[in-house]
């Protein structure tokens, strides 16, 4: 099949093309190569999928731009899309709130309309464990209201589940919305908590630690994310909305003595007080992904961590 994976150039967006191209599809990445962190990790990614097979065609574009993504569309039959791309990050989106929705929010209908206008009746759509907000009742299932939403990022992509539903509705789209739960694992975005660390604490540099570090996340790895997404592809649904998590909460002091360990090094903590838009928990129910996916998550952050610090070290002699 020809898939379109937005985002294909960044962190999950990489796996999951080079997951497509193993299974023998043919892949597009669609990214901007945006400064939201180093382009070069990016290329050095992109590389990396192309060394792997002639099947792999990555265009540079902007998810704002209609123009590009309808000529795309009108030069290639995708049978699916995988749509990634998106501005990340609840802190960031603080700062640049209006960003946010117009990457997030019109950049997806820019690619729900191009695949309604192509004929592409099977989208995958990322979404975040973020827009079950200041949840009181863990885990988190995804028939929790969601109207609780404490930053811009998850505003938005709790606009993106709406559209997602309303091309489902209106137009017959097959519509999965899938929310990602604390994603960790080689290629690990440099901004996020795990990577930052290890950065830090490597060179011997203070960590901020936000609050008493008693916050928790359910963190996931990357294959087992990369394994939901797939199962999405190979299943019809109309419209559904699946956890995809680990199931199990990790401290942010736990996750500071499992880098601790793998690294053989001792972190300087900088305390700081809690950050606006940041929830005291995620925790996925992912008895719907079970039974409907088949989704079963295999790597536990004992085992995630040192995985993912023997890529860090590689990358980082």
């Amino acid at each position: 099949m020809n898939f379109l994976v937005t985002g294909g150039a960044g962190f999950i967006g990489s796996h999951v093309c080079e997951r497509l191209l193993g299974a023998g599809h043919s892949v597009w990445a669609f990214d901007d190569l945006n400064d939201f962190y180093d382009p070069q990790i990016k290329r050095r990614n992109l590389r990396d999928i192309q060394s792997l097979s002639p099947a792999f065609v990555f265009v540079m574009g902007d998810l704002a731009d209609r123009a590009a993504l309808n000529t795309l569309f009108g030069n290639v039959k995708f049978d699916q899309v995988i749509h990634l791309a998106a501005r990340a990050g609840v802190r960031p989106s603080l700062a640049e709130p209006a960003l946010y929705q117009r990457v997030n929010v019109e950049g997806t209908v820019n690619v729900l309309e191009a695949a309604r206008l192509h004929g592409v009746k099977k989208i995958t759509i990322a979404s975040s464990s973020s827009v079950y907000g200041v949840n009181a009742k863990v885990p988190f299932s995804e028939s929790d209201p969601i109207f609780s939403a404490i930053s811009p990022y998850a505003a938005s992509k709790l606009a993106c589940e709406a559209l997602g539903h309303v091309y489902h509705h209106i137009y017959g789209l097959d519509v999965a919305m899938l929310r990602f739960f604390t994603v960790y694992g080689p290629r690990q975005r440099p901004d996020l908590a795990i990577h930052k660390f290890a950065q830090l604490i490597s060179q011997k540099q203070a960590i901020p630690v936000f609050g008493d570090g008693r916050t928790a996340r359910d963190y996931t790895y990357i294959s087992d994310i990369v394994d939901g997404v797939l199962a999405c592809t190979q299943r019809t649904f109309g419209f559904e909305v699946f956890n995809l998590g680990e199931s199990q909460t990790v401290t942010l002091s736990q996750l500071i003595e499992l880098l601790e360990k793998a690294l053989g090094l001792r972190a300087v903590l900088d305390r700081q007080p809690s950050q606006p838009g940041d929830v005291p928990i995620t925790y996925a129910d992912i008895a719907k992904a079970r039974a409907r996916l088949g989704y079963q998550p295999r790597v536990k952050i004992a085992e995630g961590i040192p995985l993912f610090v023997d890529w860090f070290r590689k990358n980082n002699p």
